[in-house]
């Protein structure tokens, strides 16, 4: 009997890797800026490697070390790191229901390793088990995967450091990694008014200082989308 439940656990695991290696092939390029950033930007390649292990969240990792290579004060850089990762609070919320009755330490686990790839698929696969066991398995075998390489890539490139040739464009690979998860949670209205004023918003302001356009980006964002839902709502619904 247990053998037949470790063998079922181990095709969830497989089947969450199997899902996930696509992704791969876009965020591994991102975690290589990041370390290649990181050296730039003047920290060691310890320092940069230590630092991803920590934070483990890409964007905020490139944005929070940008801001402290800058000088910015310490409330704008948490207030930039927070606004980035605000998202995580919803997804945590989200998927909460689905990791109910595991112990704390699984749930510490799965938050470290929480990320919008592991997030999305992860919805996905949990639709499609009933168990803890093998939600978590499946969970595991998004994540774990993604957490591997993205450690690798970003110590390759901060040892690498600029000695990687510009002609690969690897700065192209961030940019269609959220725009590969974004694009099918477009489903809606107010979803569309919402990343499409975020969006404008944060490219009209570009040039602020301490990447208070990313902030101003995604409070313009919530504003437009919450306007957009209460609209929506009140509309009257057809005879």
């Amino acid at each position: 009997m247990a053998d037949n439940q470790g063998s079922s656990l181990g095709r969830d695991f497989a089947a969450g890797a199997q899902a996930v290696l696509p992704l791969l092939l876009s965020v591994l390029p991102f975690a290589l800026i990041t370390g290649v950033v990181a050296v730039q930007l003047g920290f060691s390649a310890v320092v940069a490697s230590a630092f991803s292990l920590v934070v483990f969240a890409g964007a905020s990792q490139i944005v929070a070390m940008q801001l402290i290579h800058d000088g910015a004060p310490l409330a704008i850089i948490l207030l930039t790191v927070a606004f980035i990762n605000l998202r995580f609070t919803m997804y945590s919320a989200s998927i909460a229901p689905y990791f109910r009755g595991a112990s704390a330490g699984w749930k510490a686990l799965a938050g470290y390793l929480l990320t919008d790839q592991a997030y999305v698929l992860g919805l996905y696969g949990f639709a499609e088990r009933d168990g803890i066991g093998r939600r978590l398995a499946f969970y595991l075998g998004v994540a774990l995967p993604l957490w591997f390489g993205w450690q690798v890539a970003t110590v390759l490139g901060a040892t690498l450091g600029a000695r990687l040739p510009a002609a690969w464009g690897l700065d192209f690979a961030i940019p269609l990694t959220f725009m590969a998860l974004v694009m099918p949670a477009l489903r809606d209205a107010p979803s569309w008014a919402a990343a499409a004023t975020g969006g404008a918003v944060a490219v009209a302001a570009h040039d602020l200082p301490w990447n208070l356009g990313l902030i101003a980006g995604a409070l313009a964002g919530i504003a437009a989308g919450m306007a957009g839902a209460r609209i929506r709502g009140e509309e009257p619904e057809a005879p």
